[in-house]
């Protein structure tokens, strides 16, 4: 993955309710795999529930596109936090 001026790192917060529809999360996740650095997926058996945890780097843009497509799935539920830095020029050091 190329790093650009405008890119941001964050992570993503997705809670799977309706587990039919882990398979269409799955696919929105594949869609945007660049931006994906790493994975998390727990299924919360005693709840029914999955709950996954992205950090993503990548644009404004890019972010909201995946976030929006993944809150428009039915029994899903998506937040985005972001740092501070802005781009790898603004990092440690």
């Amino acid at each position: 993955m190329t790093v650009s001026g405008g890119s941001r790192l964050g992570v993503v917060a997705i809670v799977v309710e309706d587990l039919e529809m882990v398979h269409r999360v799955n696919s929105v996740l594949h869609e945007h795999a660049q931006i994906v650095v790493g994975r998390m997926g727990i299924p919360y058996r005693d709840r029914g529930v999955s709950v996954i945890s992205l950090i993503v780097d990548g644009s404004n843009e890019e972010i909201s596109a995946m976030t929006g497509k993944l809150g428009r799935i039915s029994g899903v539920s998506v937040k985005a936090a972001y740092a501070k830095l802005r781009d790898a020029g603004e990092g440690i050091g």
